[in-house]
């Protein structure tokens, strides 16, 4: 595995020090992790909207100050707020609905050390005031977004201000192994969504980011027993990772293979599906449902208020390059055994092999598969999702299957050595 480069670790490092000096965070920056006992952090214990569509107001109750930082994305119209790690104990439901400019917001943790509020808006407005008064006369601290209504054209232009001062993001902080010389090969497992991107949330309030960090937490703890191969997760805790650092993990890691898990869910209207599907990487995607599944993945970064669309994209190009062709191939094989093994303990989707266009498996030479474990919205793939039983059984299935491949795999290139 290659070591970090030190221009990340000394960003790094400056950025845990303006997290212990309480800075407010840049646009898309990162800090390390903290160990701070988990009550130690302020806490939100209330939310409400006032106003119309003229002009809203946003007011959060805080048990003390905090600094805040604030900026405006387009397309779709919202503004985000990042504030130092924040415990979130608000009314149930909040932010589920709106009020004058504003349509909903969300909130969660999006790194160790930081948490983010992302408002969606109704149209274009401009931030008015935006602050953290100290408490007075028995009221608690509280956060203040005033918006008013703009016009687009003057919308865009605080954005192209506030972009002069953005700094490029580095990558996700992860405590990674230190490299040692082991020829074993690397698998990286990507537990979907996380922070504030809960991902798809079953009728009890069960969240996909939940489930699938647990399950990815019980395949690796299986992978590491049979001592044959080294295990990284994309995130190993509940906080949010853009889409293309799970990628940039994975290949700058120097993976063998990439495993991305989710749980997905239907509306009523497309029916009851029930069962797991594995997914490869195609432009074309196998059919409508794999088209808006995939979209709907693909939109986790702008869940999070995180806009990468003007950023360039490193892999886009090279999906087309004939080197391309021969990760696709081994994506495939490995699907291809996974859903042979898969199917002799846990229910299958009845066409359990499918593609579309998932950013999350663009690494041009990182094998890559996504796993839907099941239907978070089908009543029996949710009780299995919830069984420890049916989770070690599957977990087990797909460590078998990955033992498979690289067997496979492995003994195929010290063939071609020979």
């Amino acid at each position: 595995m290659r070591s970090e480069p030190m221009v990340f670790q000394t960003v790094r490092l400056a950025l845990f020090a303006a997290a212990i000096a309480g800075i407010a965070m840049a646009p898309g920056a990162r800090a390390a992790p903290a160990t701070v006992a988990a009550d130690s952090f302020p806490v939100a214990t209330d939310a409400r909207l006032g106003g119309d569509d003229s002009q809203t107001r946003l007011v959060v109750d805080l048990s003390r100050k905090i600094d805040l930082h604030v900026f405006s994305l387009a397309d779709p119209y919202r503004v985000v707020i990042d504030i130092p790690q924040v415990t979130f104990r608000l009314p149930p439901k909040a932010g589920e609905t709106g009020r004058g400019l504003i349509k909903a917001f969300r909130f969660g943790l999006v790194m160790p050390g930081g948490s983010r509020i992302v408002i969606d808006l109704v149209k274009p407005a401009r931030v008015d005031k935006a602050l953290v008064v100290d408490p007075a006369d028995g009221a608690p601290a509280r956060l203040v977004l005033e918006l008013a209504a703009t016009e687009r054209e003057n919308f865009l232009r605080k954005i192209a201000l506030d972009q002069r001062f953005a700094h490029t993001q580095p990558p996700p902080s992860r405590e990674q192994q230190p490299s040692s010389g082991d020829a074993r090969p690397l698998v990286v497992l990507d537990p979907g969504h996380g922070g504030i991107d809960t991902g798809t949330k079953g009728p009890n309030g069960q969240t996909e980011k939940d489930i699938v960090l647990d399950f990815a937490k019980r395949l690796e703890e299986k992978i590491e027993t049979a001592g044959k191969y080294r295990v990284l997760l994309t995130r190993s805790e509940d906080s949010f990772v853009p889409l293309a650092e799970r990628v940039r993990f994975a290949r700058e890691a120097g993976a063998a293979l990439f495993i991305s898990i989710h749980a997905d869910s239907l509306p009523h209207r497309e029916g009851d599906a029930q069962g797991a599907t594995v997914y490869t990487l195609s432009e074309t995607a196998t059919d409508p449902a794999a088209a808006r599944l995939a979209e709907q993945e693909n939109r986790a970064d702008v869940i999070a208020g995180v806009d990468l669309k003007d950023q360039p994209d490193d892999v886009a190009g090279i999906l087309i390059d004939l080197a391309q062709r021969e990760t696709k191939t081994f994506s495939v094989q490995f699907a291809s055994k996974l859903v042979g093994i898969m199917k002799r303990t846990t229910r299958l989707h009845k066409e359990p092999i499918k593609s579309a266009g998932f950013r999350v498996l663009r690494a041009p030479d990182v094998p890559s598969v996504l796993v839907e474990l099941g239907y978070v919205s089908n009543k029996d793939d949710l009780q299995s999702l919830s069984s420890d039983s049916w989770r070690d059984h599957t977990a087990d299935s797909i460590a078998s299957a990955i033992d498979g491949y690289f067997s496979t795999h492995l003994a195929g290139a010290r063939a071609g050595a020979n």
